[in-house]
């Protein structure tokens, strides 16, 4: 399961999503980030759900092993598109 926010921006249309463990959580030492339930906090989705949202959207925002897993499983993103904040991946897809 994953949560997962849709947001529309100037005609664009972003998916954000990170694992349900990170939540309202605050990570990484250098680089912060507050995963906070404004951008990430929609719904809790099952698989199926993210794989369609990250069909549709133009731009994706993902993270989370679990997630980020998926999506290199999926081919929506390369090795290369990760980038790690401590040891949690993070990857954007924008078409």
């Amino acid at each position: 399961m994953f949560w997962c926010k849709t947001h529309s921006i100037k005609g664009k249309f972003l998916a954000a999503v990170c694992d349900k463990s990170l939540l309202g959580k605050r990570i990484g030492k250098k680089l912060k980030i507050n995963v906070n339930e404004s951008f990430y906090g929609g719904d809790l989705v099952k698989e199926e759900k993210v794989l369609e949202l990250m069909k549709r959207s133009t731009i994706c925002n993902l993270l989370g092993k679990e997630i980020v897993k998926l999506a290199l499983e999926k081919k929506f993103i390369t090795k290369e598109n990760i980038m790690f904040i401590d040891d949690i991946p993070h990857a954007q897809i924008i078409k």
